[in-house]
């Protein structure tokens, strides 16, 4: 009879962060990940199709707790509040994931993925910048709030600190 593990999905992801957090992308295997749940590597492949989508799966995830936390986070509803709470979302994301953002294979297997979620992301976070911004009155709302969502990005990624790029973005406010 075959064993019953709760939470397998969950686990699995766990492990996997684990991993790639200890070793580096290059250096997991879906073997691997499942040996340390005591499952079989077919097992694995039935909640994943691939390393990457494993990776994928737990990424997602932790992008959609950072994203809740930023947006919730701001309670002066005012546009600098909500950029600074994004900024360190942003950041905490890039540092949980830091081996893999800086891993040249993982890079390269996950560009092409970037480059098409990028404009999801950037829409997710200049859209309550945008209503903020439009309800304050500010010309060219839409625009700002996607130049200031783009900038948050490029330079959180970039490891830019937060007085240096507030010290741009503030005049824009």
């Amino acid at each position: 009879m075959p064993k019953i593990i709760e939470n397998l999905r969950e686990k699995l992801m766990a492990e996997a962060r684990l991993q790639v957090n200890q070793l580096g992308y290059g250096q997991i295997t879906v073997r691997g990940i499942a040996s340390a749940c005591g499952v079989g590597v077919g097992t694995v492949y039935n909640y994943f199709p691939s390393k990457e989508h494993l990776i994928a799966a737990f990424m997602m995830e932790d992008w959609n707790i950072a994203l809740s936390e930023m947006l919730i986070a701001p309670e002066s509803g005012d546009a600098r509040s909500l950029l600074h709470s994004e900024y360190k979302g942003l950041s905490s994301f890039v540092h949980s994931h830091q081996k893999l953002f800086s891993d040249p294979d993982a890079i390269r297997i996950f560009s092409s993925v970037a480059r098409d979620r990028h404009p999801m992301l950037r829409r997710q976070l200049s859209e309550p910048l945008e209503k903020i911004l439009s309800d304050s009155g500010k010309a060219n709302a839409s625009f700002l709030a996607v130049f200031l969502t783009e900038s948050l990005m490029t330079w959180c990624l970039a490891g830019v600190s937060e007085e240096e790029l507030f010290s741009v973005l503030d005049p824009l406010l």
